[in-house]
């Protein structure tokens, strides 16, 4: 079975797509821009760009009856590579322990021209 999950505490969908998706025991969060969702704006700085990635991706989970501690696979999607070490600053105080499994990839380009985009898989 397989239940769409929604929540106005995160940016809307940009596309024809869910926020996120529980379905088999786990919740597929769905590329999460640094965008605010109440102000619609993306904050400037590659540390605030992980951390409001990360919030809106701890939102759907956490909408989803799941958490970051039951992360078990990210993937961040970055416009340079160059920020890695800064956004893996930030990254690390959401996981202090015990860290996800991970990849991360430089891209040409994404929605909205946005900096970075992190999607999440957790247990549900």
């Amino acid at each position: 079975m397989k239940e769409v999950i929604a929540t106005s505490a995160a940016p809307a969908a940009v596309g024809p797509y869910s926020q996120g998706v529980k379905a088999g025991g786990f919740v597929y969060v769905s590329g999460q821009l640094p965008m605010d969702p109440a102000t619609k704006t993306m904050p400037e700085g590659i540390r605030a760009l992980t951390k409001q990635c990360l919030e809106n991706c701890r939102t759907v989970l956490e909408a989803a009856g799941s958490s970051l501690e039951k992360v078990v696979k990210v993937t961040v999607l970055m416009q340079d590579l160059s920020d890695f070490a800064e956004m893996n600053e930030v990254y690390a105080e959401y996981f202090p322990s015990s860290p996800p499994a991970r990849a991360a990839f430089q891209v040409a380009r994404l929605p909205l021209d946005a900096r970075l985009e992190i999607e999440m898989v957790a247990l549900a």
